[in-house]
């Protein structure tokens, strides 16, 4: 395959850190998640990944998608017919990990992502590409019109790249539009939007955080009957998960849950079902 530039926003650049993540995982003889997808996109784009090597937040990354990838699995179990949108979905593969041959699957980003994205895949039948930014709300018509519910967004290192007021406005686009729907999303605490200059990863790029939630049960308040389903640490994964990792995670985890880091306590996988 040709190699393809990556002609990305400050922010969207940051979709190749998670892309590398899985593409270096899947070389792993004993990986936490197998993305074959993501090692040939990787290898095809022109870019230096190398900037990214031997980082711990790959490995971050990955953990997270995994956990994604169960919360999606588990809904699609209960709900074989539903809809899953990719929100700010990059160059994301779940849908080649879990699809179930049944469900609707949206991948939402921004304009110069959908164009990279398009050299990879393709529109089919059951799975769309849509061209916008999650906070303009003309997108959630295309959803609502093409597939019915129950509905489950992934916000996966997506909202904190986001000023507070667009985080809520885009929790109010889907509670007005998708009463009932589950949210998938991460969040990151003051002391890591404070230091993120330190960070092992962001501080190779320019893309910064901007909303710093101290406690995601915060985004239950915005919307009276909102439920925090689950929030999770790298260092608390679900008992099932953190059993199927391979023992020299497992040993990593247990290592850092000792060291009680700011960028690993006050970083928060978390599932909020919305009114």
């Amino acid at each position: 395959m040709a190699e393809r530039t990556a002609r990305l926003g400050t922010v969207q650049e940051t979709l190749l850190i998670p892309l590398y993540g899985r593409a270096v995982e899947n070389r792993q003889r004993d990986a936490a998640l197998r993305d074959p997808r993501a090692e040939e996109i990787a290898a095809s784009i022109d870019y230096d990944f190398t900037r990214f090597d031997n980082l711990p937040s790959l490995i971050g990354t990955v953990l997270r998608t995994s956990l994604f990838d169960r919360w999606v699995a588990d809904f699609l179990a209960t709900h074989p017919t539903g809809t899953v949108v990719e929100i700010g979905t990059g160059l994301n593969t779940r849908y080649e990990r879990v699809d179930n041959g049944q469900a609707h699957w949206f991948d939402l980003d921004l304009h110069d992502v959908i164009e990279l994205r398009r050299a990879f895949f393709e529109n089919i039948p059951r799975r769309t590409m849509i061209a916008a930014s999650v906070t303009d709300g003309t997108w959630t018509a295309a959803v609502a019109s093409q597939a019915g519910g129950p509905y489950f967004f992934a916000a996966e290192a997506v909202l904190p790249f986001l000023a507070d007021a667009d985080v809520r406005h885009v929790v109010d686009l889907l509670a007005d539009r998708f009463p009932g729907s589950l949210l998938a999303l991460d969040t990151a605490g003051p002391g890591i939007i404070d230091t993120q200059d330190q960070h092992d990863a962001l501080s190779k790029v320019d893309a910064r955080m901007r909303w710093a939630c101290a406690d995601p049960a915060e985004i239950t308040s915005w919307r009276p009957g909102a439920q925090l389903l689950a929030s999770h640490t790298l260092t608390s994964l679900p008992p099932k998960m953190h059993a199927e990792l391979p023992s020299p995670y497992q040993e990593m985890l247990a290592s850092l849950a000792t060291q009680q880091l700011v960028q690993v306590e006050e970083y928060r996988l978390n599932l909020v079902r919305l009114p």
